[in-house]
């Protein structure tokens, strides 16, 4: 059964593998984008990247802490290293429970449209929209888990 169930040929499971890319792409893409700003502004929080930066680049990179341009970006990725490896989990779980293909589908867009446009409002210090897509992917985690809970042995 389960290796009907997580075959491409099962469109939940399709909609799973897609939507968990697109998230994870996600995540890299931030990472980059912390590492470009770091760059950007010559600030690293490990002392031989600032002397490396410095030999090939001829500049004055810092070994800081508390630059407000590299911390939103940190603290971006943090959050996506927090959220996403729980979806994957906890969707993958639901993917097993056999749920409709329509609804899965939706928790699935869900999470990951709010997750992308929780970047672009922390990125753009937009409040209160970065809290209620912030929520919006909350939501759908917590109502998969809700099912996967219900479909247990509970």
């Amino acid at each position: 059964m389960a290796s009907t169930v997580l075959s491409f040929e099962n469109p939940v499971f399709a909609a799973y593998a897609t939507h968990a890319c697109l998230v994870i792409l996600k995540m890299f893409v931030v990472a980059r984008y912390t590492s470009f700003i770091r760059c950007r502004v010559g600030v690293f929080t490990n002392p031989e990247d600032s002397k490396t930066f410095n030999k090939f680049f001829g500049t004055e990179a810092k070994f800081r802490l508390d630059n407000p341009d590299v911390e939103r970006v940190r603290r971006l990725h943090l959050n996506d290293l927090e959220n996403i490896p729980a979806f994957l989990a906890v969707s993958l779980l639901y993917v097993l429970t056999g749920p409709s293909a329509g609804v899965a589908q939706w928790h699935f867009r869900v999470f990951t449209a709010a997750r992308c446009l929780h970047t672009v409002s922390y990125l753009a210090g937009a409040q209160p929209w970065r809290t209620l897509f912030f929520n919006a992917g909350m939501i759908s985690t917590l109502s998969m888990v809700v099912q996967v809970l219900m479909a247990g042995p509970l």
